[in-house]
């Protein structure tokens, strides 16, 4: 095959990279926005996809505060009909919360819990997992960071 004329993809080592890049810290306000289509977004900017320098194996990703986590919204019946589910471990340990009784509990944890399953289920996962900072209300003590609000086109 010729290879005339393509350009080859680089994929560098994180010894390679060295400080080419710098963390960023985004702030998303949750209130009134889609679960699933906030999280996909989210998980993308925890993941680094949207830099040029992305790299499946390296963490090169961002820092996201998400503020107002308890007011996001689900489409349809979801909000009545959607299960969460844990287990203890024991026989007929299985306990499950619809979405409301979720929210009512722990109002962060059903954003939380769908970024952490589009993350990758590894230790690098793991890692990522660390940068996300999920708040249920508008205050959050992340100001000395300086986080910016993330860009439309990283939201589309």
């Amino acid at each position: 095959m010729a290879t005339q004329g393509m350009q080859k993809t680089i994929v560098m080592k994180k010894e390679e990279m060295g400080k080419t890049w710098e963390r960023k810290w985004y702030i998303v306000d949750a209130k009134d926005q889609t679960l699933g289509r906030l999280a996909s977004r989210i998980a993308r900017v925890l993941m680094g996809k949207h830099k040029p320098i992305y790299t499946p194996h390296v963490d090169v990703g961002d820092y996201v505060v998400v503020i107002n986590a308890a007011q996001v919204k689900v489409t349809g019946k979801k909000r009545e009909q959607k299960m969460y589910y844990h287990h203890s471990g024991y026989p007929g340990g299985l306990r499950e919360r619809t979405f409301e009784e979720e929210i009512a509990r722990h109002p962060t944890a059903p954003l939380y819990e769908a970024v952490r399953r589009m993350l990758p289920k590894s230790t690098l996962g793991r890692r990522m997992l660390k940068k996300l900072k999920v708040y249920p209300g508008p205050d959050h003590p992340h100001g000395p960071q300086k986080p910016e609000p993330l860009p439309e086109e990283l939201l589309s």
